[in-house]
């Protein structure tokens, strides 16, 4: 495990999104979503996350998640990745983090 400060841990921008569009991956080395995901006042970022074990497209539809927005964007194939969304990882499973309560897109985690 490696000891970060409190400094380095308020760089890192963790926020509130609602899925709002899902498309397969084809493209993806391993099988994934795109996602597009509503951050209110931060705009639509999308994302590309491999959580096909456990979640149907269907079901990711405007269900809310916890994702980092402040990292650069990432090329994966031919599809630009924006933020992290953030997940428990069980052997082969991720299980997304979510606020136990709706609440405001873009509203900050800390």
């Amino acid at each position: 495990m490696n000891i970060i400060t409190f400094e380095d841990f308020t760089k890192v921008d963790l926020r509130i999104g609602t899925i709002i569009e899902v498309n397969d991956f084809t493209e993806a080395r391993n099988p994934a979503y795109q996602l597009k995901i509503d951050f209110g006042d931060l705009g639509i970022k999308t994302s590309s996350a491999q959580i096909t074990t456990l979640y149907k497209k269907e079901d990711l539809m405007n269900r809310q998640i916890v994702a980092i927005v402040n990292f650069p964007k990432k090329q994966i194939a031919k599809f630009m990745s924006e933020c992290l969304v953030i997940g428990a990882v069980n052997g082969k499973d991720v299980i997304l983090l979510k606020p136990e309560y709706r609440t405001k897109n873009g509203a900050a985690v800390s």
